[in-house]
């Protein structure tokens, strides 16, 4: 009769183990078809699947937490305890860990915040926290970067506060170019004018360009030399490689046209998200 019983028990926690298995197993199916959904070769669309990708993996996660407890208080009364007094000792340890945890809902709260409002997903370079590099791993507790020295800095999502995302839709960079003082303005003005006519037309770089490169004229007067501003936006990763180009492209033609610099410099190179359509 023990064994009978015994028996009986054992199949029921095999069955609940089974059921929670193919559940897990079916989550996973379904999670993984979200991300095949979401695949395509536009760059709109392989940011809608970075996005997917992320919110696929924490939707396992969570899920899979929540069948593991479901199936372990579900198996408790077939080994012989009573699940209310279960239940109440969950319920204490439950109030003793929220008033503990406080940081920890905290991160998983603005967590959740992150991944909804699409703030950033794997692979996006970002800035926060005083770190700027690219997000390797995601969920709702934490955001992990490698930064440009390739180091792995871990940040809590609660102290997740301003971010810059710097891989979203174009980059932008401002160069200039102060010309000497006793060098007319107006040559310096029509050689760049033709420096960046070319370099808008030329097939090679093209691609790379979103808008510019473009002469927006005189920034600055100084005793040491006269300013002249460009801003390029380029596609993104691509901002780096089109000022080094440009910047090579000035020098040479203003050694062609014997055009003396005071100096070059670039002022500032920063990334900026493009207005998002209503």
């Amino acid at each position: 009769m023990w064994l009978e019983i015994a028996g009986i028990r054992a199949l029921r926690i095999l069955i609940i183990v089974l059921v929670a298995f193919v559940i897990a197993r079916l989550l996973r199916s379904f999670t993984s078809r979200l991300v095949q959904t979401a695949k395509s070769p536009t760059r709109v669309s392989q940011m809608r699947e970075q996005q997917t990708r992320t919110m696929a993996a924490l939707l396992y996660s969570v899920g899979v937490g929540l069948i593991v407890a479901i199936a372990f208080l579900t198996a408790l009364p077939e080994l012989g305890f009573n699940v209310s007094p279960v239940e109440a000792a969950a319920a204490v340890a439950s109030l003793a860990l929220g008033f503990g945890a406080q940081n920890l809902v905290k991160d998983l709260i603005n967590g959740f915040f992150i991944v909804f409002e699409d703030q950033f997903v794997i692979g996006d370079l970002i800035q926060t926290s005083s770190e700027t590099g690219r997000v390797e791993h995601l969920t709702l507790r934490r955001t992990v970067i490698r930064n440009p020295a390739g180091a792995i800095v871990t940040i809590p999502n609660g102290l997740v506060g301003q971010v810059a995302n710097l891989s979203r839709d174009w980059s932008q960079a401002f160069i200039d170019v102060i010309v000497s003082s006793d060098e007319m303005v107006g040559r310096a003005l029509t050689a760049l004018e033709k420096i960046a006519a070319e370099f808008r037309h030329d097939a090679d770089w093209s691609p790379a360009l979103v808008d510019g490169p473009r002469v927006l004229g005189v920034e600055s007067l100084a005793l040491d030399g006269t300013t002249i501003r460009l801003q390029v936006r380029t596609a993104l990763n691509r901002k780096d490689d089109v000022s080094r180009e440009l910047r090579r492209r000035i020098k040479l033609g203003f050694e062609q046209a014997r055009i003396p610099l005071s100096h070059m410099h670039n002022v500032s190179v920063r990334e900026v998200a493009a207005p998002s359509s209503s």
